[in-house]
């Protein structure tokens, strides 16, 4: 256990962006699902503002660096394509 305050805070600091960064990844995992199930349905209306949704999520992300910016990278470039295959 810790001994000291600032080791004491440094705890909390750590609890709290890890419950942060873990509800901008279930946000992020459940656009994409929308996402994906608008571009099943080849409803392309709703795969382009589930898409708008997608892409702006992940750049708030990126702001905050707590997804990798290569792997937003990848995910918005593959979003595009499905895009324009609906």
């Amino acid at each position: 256990m810790a001994n000291s305050n600032s080791a004491l805070k440094n705890i909390r600091k750590n609890k709290a962006r890890y419950l942060r960064n873990r509800a901008v990844t279930s946000r992020l995992k459940t656009l994409e699902k929308h996402f994906l199930s608008a571009i099943e349905r080849k409803d392309k209306n709703d795969a382009a503002k589930a898409g708008s949704l997608f892409i702006s999520a992940l750049e708030k992300a990126n702001k905050t660096n707590i997804v990798h910016k290569n792997k937003i990278s990848r995910k918005k470039s593959r979003c595009a394509v499905l895009l324009s295959t609906v």
